[in-house]
């Protein structure tokens, strides 16, 4: 049932990431969180993510726009470095709170705090029409790739406060689908080489079929999402997709995820 629920989630969540930017590590995250220790999860989901995105390389890499892949893509690597080298650190931390509720005792441990905290914030970003009106101009794409990068690193959700800036850099939908992908295969790479060192034990044979069976579904969900490119707006998507992230953010702020 397990592996089930982690595939289907793969699934669905790689269709809204063609439209959004994000969604397969920021909703793939919470729930491996049900089934392993949230360090481990968020370097589970790395690697999925990076095959996904090697898939999509494929499909939308050339239509990436290079000047913005060097202005965000450079320090959002610099700053995912920093962010995974933290994670690392977090890993051993005990919970900053405990408490029962009907019967069940729930802890509430720091990176799952600041994942709850993140996903509430891209929530509001995106559902609060104020936000949605404003503009970045590509002068401050290094800071966005900064933030992107750091957080992607230390938490594995980065990719709504990357789209939250290459989203209103003047992109078509093609070359903000394709920069996305690309930028995101490049903080992927160096937050796996980086968990490797720490999580390593966790990412081989125990877990290679549930890696194996959850990349394709993402694939395969990534395929959909190509074919499905031009029919659904990239509007309607951000707010189901900001819906999911305050249940998700709710829960795992009072430790039930």
């Amino acid at each position: 049932m397990a592996t089930i629920l982690i595939c289907l989630t793969a699934f669905l969540a790689s269709i809204l990431t063609f439209f959004s930017g994000f969604g397969l590590g920021t909703l793939l995250a919470p729930v491996l969180m049900f089934f392993f220790p949230v360090e481990v999860a968020i370097a589970l989901t790395g690697i999925v993510h990076f095959f996904n995105n090697v898939f999509k390389l494929f499909l939308t890499g050339k239509h990436a726009n290079k000047e913005v892949i060097l202005r965000f893509g450079i320090p959002a690597v610099i700053a995912a470095f920093v962010g995974a080298s933290l994670l690392l650190q977090f890993s051993d931390m005990s919970p900053l709170y405990q408490y029962n509720f009907l019967e069940k005792n729930f802890s509430i441990y720091p990176t799952k705090l600041i994942i709850a905290v993140l996903l509430m914030f891209f929530a509001v970003v995106d559902l609060i029409p104020y936000f949605g009106k404003l503009a970045f101009s590509k002068n401050k794409l290094p800071i966005g790739g900064i933030l992107s990068g750091f957080f992607g690193g230390l938490t594995g959700a980065q990719g709504a406060l990357r789209s939250a800036f290459l989203i209103r850099a003047g992109l078509s939908k093609e070359a903000f689908i394709g920069t996305t992908v690309v930028v995101s295969t490049m903080v992927d790479i160096t937050r796996l080489g980086v968990y490797a060192t720490g999580f390593g034990q966790h990412l081989q044979k125990d877990n290679l079929t549930l890696l194996l069976l959850t990349t394709i579904s993402a694939i395969i969900g990534a395929f959909i999402g190509n074919k499905l490119l031009k029919k659904v707006t990239l509007k309607f998507i951000q707010q189901i997709v900001a819906t999911l992230l305050i249940f998700i953010a709710i829960g795992l702020g009072l430790g039930w995820l």
